[in-house]
């Protein structure tokens, strides 16, 4: 649950000869039958993307959008109907043209260069905001699709530290923006209490205050549609079991969905998330009073999952039981003996409210013999009501579609 990308080469391939080649060839065809087989009971369907299966629901095909996006990170659809995307390791905002149907409209232009680890996006009418590492800052366009000539910084922001990362949202009161700032450790007393927390601030940068705390990496940010509720998902603390390796492969769980609510605290650094999203007490602390009165999760799922950007459904392609779903792409584990993550799943909400206590899987099949090839990072629907899914490992962008 880093929030730094791993820096590998995607364009890599590991290159066989001779008979390990053919036992490669072997390893992965039985691969694939098991994928088929498991696919055609549970009523799914298959899309090959770089040479792996990949598996969605029945219906769906999942394919390439764009590609050579090294370490892609967010994303965020533009009123022109461009796809932007941060690319934070290189230091810039790229846009993607699109054409109808979903089809690739151009080379990606870069707009933005030479910024401080850009992640979230957000546009507000033709303005197009991003969040760096120290700032959020909105960018200077002579026209709404062109390149910026310099941006206008908003907010100053806490850098350094374990989360490097910074999303954000506009509030639906028009007037506000929430911002997420990670923690700088994975279990510690902050001295800044800005980190591991969701800030707010009126939109000439003023206001800033504390809007909710105890959020060690809530890397993605939503606003519910029905209630206008700010939703995110966030990473729980790592090594839970010190040389227990069978504990921290269990715990905790990860929080798919917290519901955020102004001044409430949910818990980190003194509380984890156990079994059934219920807080239990850090062992550095093992206090147990001091999760008492604390927010728990709403949903959650397997320890280490990374849970990152995220989107609540609004188009209309999608059959009817997936709008309004929320969205999730999941970055995958690092520090787990079975790798978990590496997907994007989805959360069923009705009224507001999340109808199951786990997600329910949308996009897998990214992990093949125990290595995962792709780590999807952000979510966004697009206009042609695609969901669009960006892999910092691949440099990619995919497009998840209903097609029948």
């Amino acid at each position: 649950m880093r929030a730094r990308p791993r820096r590998t080469d995607p364009s890599r391939k590991t290159r066989h000869s001779g008979s390990s080649a053919a036992a490669a060839s072997l390893a992965f065809s039985l691969f694939a039958a098991v994928v088929l087989g498991s696919v055609r009971a549970a009523r799914a369907d298959v899309s090959m993307v770089f040479g792996h299966p990949v598996v969605v629901p029945a219906g769906f095909a999942a394919g390439v959008f764009v590609s050579g996006l090294g370490g892609v990170r967010y994303l965020a659809w533009g009123p022109d109907g461009s796809l932007y995307a941060s690319l934070s390791s290189a230091g810039e905002v790229v846009r993607i043209p699109v054409q109808p149907g979903g089809r690739q409209g151009g080379a990606p232009q870069v707009i933005a260069k030479h910024l401080d680890y850009p992640f979230g996006l957000a546009f507000r009418g033709s303005e197009l905001w991003v969040a760096l590492e120290s700032a959020v800052v909105r960018l200077e366009q002579p026209k709404p699709n062109a390149p910026a000539t310099g941006y206008k910084v908003i907010a100053r922001l806490p850098g350094g530290g374990a989360h490097i990362t910074r999303t954000l949202a506009f509030a639906p009161d028009g007037a506000h923006l929430f911002v997420s700032v990670g923690s700088s450790c994975n279990v510690c007393v902050e001295r800044d209490p800005r980190r591991a927390a969701v800030l707010r601030f009126s939109l000439d940068g003023g206001g800033q205050t504390v809007f909710a705390r105890g959020l060690r990496n809530a890397v993605g940010l939503a606003i519910e549609p029905a209630t206008g509720a700010l939703w995110a998902t966030c990473n729980e603390r790592d090594n839970l079991g010190g040389r227990n390796q069978a504990l921290t492969d269990r715990l905790p769980r990860e929080r798919v969905v917290d519901i955020i609510k102004q001044g409430a605290d949910y818990g980190w650094p003194y509380c984890y998330a156990a079994a059934d999203g219920l807080l239990e007490a850090n062992p550095e602390f093992g206090d147990p009073g001091l999760c008492v009165g604390k927010a728990a999760p709403v949903v959650t799922d397997t320890a280490h999952s990374a849970p990152l950007g995220a989107a609540f459904y609004t188009g209309r392609a999608f059959p009817k039981e997936y709008r309004g779903n929320f969205f999730v792409a999941y970055h995958g584990s690092w520090d787990r003996t079975e790798p978990s993550g590496y997907a994007v799943v989805r959360v069923p909400v009705v009224s507001g409210t999340p109808r199951v206590r786990a997600p329910l899987p949308f996009m897998t099949g990214f992990v093949v013999n125990g290595q995962g090839w792709g780590r999807p990072v952000d979510v966004a629907v697009g206009p042609d009501g695609a969901l669009y899914v960006s892999d910092d490992r691949e440099g990619a962008v995919y497009r998840v579609f209903y097609r029948r």
